[in-house]
């Protein structure tokens, strides 16, 4: 009997044994070199560096996720990684100075803000063919895309505006004015709400998505930070909708805001002149891209503390991480 007992558990281990986790991949964008760092989540070293057009500052991945797009403002064109080989494999065409871009929902289309023509450009992945142009405000930057894709917002930094766009009649269907220099448009997961960052204003409007109505202005201060040091910039927000985080440019901090209070809960310290931010997959860590200090910080979230800086290459700016 203890030997029949034996056999069984030998038999049954394989199925006990869990099996790894596979830690996710940071991508960083380089404006400065001209190249996208790629940092392993295990172990936070870099582990290779992808040479793309130059300057790329804007990046996101693909709906498959095997596919990294790049927006290389100085060449005037999207770059399109090869995540496995770690290769640019072809690009896309956009408008002039391309800076930010958003994936639709379904993967199929991209909606880049060409900074020197004051037009988002619609790019179709498949066809890899410019379908179309919308004509927006001065020095279009920030694109913000609705969870059903119906809806896309574009903030324009000379106008001063978030424009709503129809993505399917391809049109300004409203517009909605904002403090100075609008950076990022970002909307909550349920689509009620966008999120715009303006940062020479240094606040964070939230527009009703439905009425194009102000629902509340965010402003920030940090002791022994100037108030024109503050600017916001980058915004990212949990699955839950609970905690939003805003990136505050020379402030050096990253904001914590509770949504259903809109108050400021916490700030933390990162590197100089913090760009941009993405989540771990399973949200308990948050990456930043600093553009002076030239590193990524990385803060845990569950312990509320920044854990580690990692040098990445020159004026990081855009970061997406992959599972």
């Amino acid at each position: 009997m203890r030997s029949l007992l034996c056999t069984m558990l030998l038999l049954a281990a394989p199925a006990m044994i869990a099996e790894p986790v596979l830690a996710e991949t940071i991508f960083v964008s380089n404006e400065k070199d001209n190249e996208i760092a790629v940092v392993d989540g295990d172990s936070l070293q870099i582990i290779n560096k992808i040479k793309v057009g130059r300057r790329p500052r804007g990046i996101t991945l693909s709906g498959d996720g095997t596919q990294l797009y790049v927006c290389a403002g100085d060449d005037n064109r999207v770059d399109v990684v090869d995540i496995a080989s770690g290769k640019v494999v072809h690009s896309l065409p956009s408008g002039p100075d391309p800076e930010l871009f958003v994936l639709s929902p379904d993967g199929n289309r991209l909606y880049v803000a060409n900074e020197d023509d004051n037009m988002v450009t619609i790019i179709d992945i498949p066809s890899r063919k410019a379908i179309g142009n919308i004509q927006v405000g001065v020095e279009p930057e920030g694109m913000g895309i609705s969870p059903d894709g119906k809806l896309l917002v574009n903030t324009s930094e000379t106008t001063n505006m978030a424009h709503f766009i129809d993505t399917e009649k391809r049109a300004v269907i409203g517009n909605v004015l904002v403090d100075s220099r609008p950076r990022v448009a970002q909307f909550s997961g349920d689509g009620k709400h966008v999120w715009v960052s303006s940062e020479i204003g240094g606040t964070v409007s939230v527009i009703d998505a439905a009425t194009r109505k102000m629902v509340k202005k965010i402003g920030f201060e940090v002791t022994g930070v100037r108030r024109e040091a503050i600017q916001a910039v980058g915004i990212q927000m949990t699955s839950d909708g609970k905690r939003a985080f805003v990136a505050l440019g020379p402030a050096n901090r990253i904001a914590e805001i509770d949504t259903g209070t809109f108050e400021v809960k916490r700030y933390f310290l990162v590197g100089q002149r913090v760009w941009n931010l993405a989540f771990s997959p399973d949200e308990k860590r948050l990456y930043t891209t600093n553009g002076i200090s030239n590193d990524l910080s990385v803060i845990d979230l569950e312990r509320n503390r920044v854990i580690k800086s990692i040098p990445v290459g020159g004026a990081p700016w855009g970061v997406v991480v992959k599972p």
